[in-house]
């Protein structure tokens, strides 16, 4: 599932009213998740935090900054925060199944049509950035609003979208990508902030100044002091203690997880503390944050354990809650800390009991139906594969096995996963088609927006079981996989698990032929039908192959 968050900043702290009309057009989007208002009077500035597909996310970001120009008036603005527009900066995170090159992709889109239909120029930075200088926001803000009038005059500050003209009103805005941003605190054993601060100085990015055998700050020949670097990368931090935990606290900013991860952080504070004498007793993590990196932490630590990571997320989310002591202060709870489970729809057909999803499928509602079905055997061909690589794990006689068997469990778990999202997905997909079926159709016009918001949707429900044949073939091919090394007890298991993944591909393909009848795009239907005329055998060939395979050893 693609999630993107958005982090627009309002040059508004004070009013309530402006500040609620931003939300409420941020809220009327369907399908974003409004996760955080938070206003500062001091600063007069509000960091607006929301997060859904990219497509939902970007509509919502523009509305928002449109709202923001006709409502912020930047000729009246004071504040303490730099801010150089009414919508001051909007980075694009990615969050779930995005690349920072979409997330860019993402600025650009955004850029250019605050640029063309709002009258204000664009700047992009971080990822974003057209040039190395933009990419610091610090330099395209230098001199904040008060000096764009004399700036918009530069030729080398001309805006990446709209034109280069003083925008009193609405000043400047600056959009563009950035990785995730984690608020991670370590628990120390000591009440003495000192000592936090001295491992804050050894893990962050910019370390700490040499010294030398008496103490002294040493400098350069020029006189500069001389700086010794940190250990990490992207990890800003220092010591600090909080009396309502009566303890110190090793605080940080992981400004890229994918580099720096707060487990491996944590592993080498571990270290440096017990050589100090000092306890970590657990950690904290600040805000919400992408479950992926929940994820790479349980991994981390069942893997030094020796242990299978193809395991449902839950415990190996788990694992990583306990290994990291992240109840320590308090009660950890994952729909709560966790974006992807934040904004978990509670009524998804993936959360229903076996006995309610069926009795859902057996009225007369047209979904869920063969789509949702099609992917429910994915993820039950998945599960059994990753079944069977568990059983396989560590058994006297598979040694030799065991290190293929840890990757095949977790390939399993992941096309259990994709394949489970893909149950609701086939349904809203449904729905979608619907919603375009009873747009109105009494004008010209009228027709011709319906008639495409039905080509979009029809294409729309056509993709999604689509995908769910492309899970399938992976899933027989696991199955495939394990069949010729998994433990001969659970053989049969194997078997299944390519039957099914058999059945999913054949359910997904009728679906897929049920909806072409309406496509008027004959390139699109040829590809489409080509591609997955030629997957459906090839999953039926390797089904076949192993089941036959299977019961001649049975």
């Amino acid at each position: 599932m693609k999630l993107v968050e958005c982090v627009p900043n309002f040059s508004e702290g004070r009013d309530k009213s402006i500040l609620d009309q931003i939300t409420a057009v941020i809220k009327s989007v369907k399908g974003v998740t409004l996760l955080d208002v938070d206003p500062g009077a001091d600063t007069n500035r509000t960091v607006y935090t929301m997060v859904g597909s990219p497509e939902v996310v970007v509509e919502a970001a523009f509305q928002a900054i449109k709202k923001a120009g006709e409502i912020i008036d930047m000729s009246k603005h004071h504040g303490a925060h730099s801010r150089m527009g009414a919508t001051d900066v909007c980075p694009f995170i990615p969050v779930s199944d995005m690349t920072m090159e979409e997330c860019v992709e993402l600025a650009n889109q955004l850029g250019k049509r605050v640029g063309e239909e709002l009258d204000i120029p664009v700047y992009l930075y971080e990822y974003a950035a057209k040039s190395e200088e933009r990419k610091n926001l610090a330099n395209i803000r230098k001199g904040e609003y008060e000096a764009l009038p004399e700036k918009m005059k530069d030729p080398n500050f001309k805006p990446d979208y709209g034109r280069q003209y003083f925008n009193e009103k609405s000043g400047a805005t600056v959009i563009g990508a950035r990785e995730f941003l984690i608020a991670y605190n370590i628990n120390l054993n000591t009440r003495d902030k000192k000592k936090a601060h001295k491992i804050a100085l050894e893990i962050r990015e910019m370390g700490k100044f040499k010294r030398d055998s008496k103490g002294k700050i040493v400098k350069d020949q020029n006189g500069n002091k001389v700086r010794v670097p940190g250990l990490f990368k992207h990890c800003k931090a220092v010591g600090w203690y909080i009396d309502s935990y009566n303890c110190a606290q090793i605080s940080m900013n992981l400004t890229n997880y994918n580099i720096t991860p707060a487990h491996i952080v944590l592993d080498k504070v571990r270290e440096l503390a017990g050589e100090a004498g000092i306890q970590v007793t657990g950690s904290e993590l600040v805000g919400l944050l992408p479950k992926a990196a929940l994820i790479q932490a349980g991994k981390y630590y069942l893997k030094k354990l020796g242990e299978s990571a193809g395991l449902p997320e839950e415990m190996i989310i788990k694992t990583a809650v306990q290994s990291m002591g992240l109840n320590d202060l308090y009660k950890f709870e994952n729909d709560k800390k966790i974006i992807e489970y934040a904004i978990e729809n509670p009524d998804k057909l993936a959360n229903l009991s076996l006995k309610e999803f069926c009795d859902e499928l057996s009225t007369d509602s047209p979904a869920p139906g063969g789509g949702s079905v099609a992917a429910l055997s994915a993820a039950i061909s998945g599960a059994l594969t990753s079944m069977v690589s568990n059983l396989t794990i560590g058994k006297k006689g598979y040694e030799n096995f065991d290190k293929e068997a840890k990757i095949l469990a977790e390939e399993g778990q992941k096309i259990k996963e994709d394949s489970l999202y893909e149950i609701d997905n086939d349904t809203q997909a449904f729905y979608t088609m619907m919603d375009a079926l009873r747009l109105p159709k009494k004008s010209k016009e009228e027709k011709e927006i319906r008639e495409k918001a039905v080509q979009e949707a029809t294409k729309n429900a056509i993709l999604v079981p689509f995908n769910t044949l492309k899970i399938a073939k992976k899933s027989v091919e696991l199955a495939n996989k394990i069949s010729k090394i998994g433990n001969k007890n659970a053989l049969s298991d194997a078997g299944v698990a390519a039957i099914t993944a058999n059945a999913a591909a054949k359910s997904a393909f009728l679906n897929i032929k049920i909806n072409m009848g309406s496509i008027k795009d004959e390139d699109f239907k040829n590809s489409i039908l080509k591609q997955a005329s030629q997957i459906l055998e090839e999953i039926n060939q390797i089904a076949l192959k192993v089941e036959n395979d299977i019961l001649e050893n049975l």
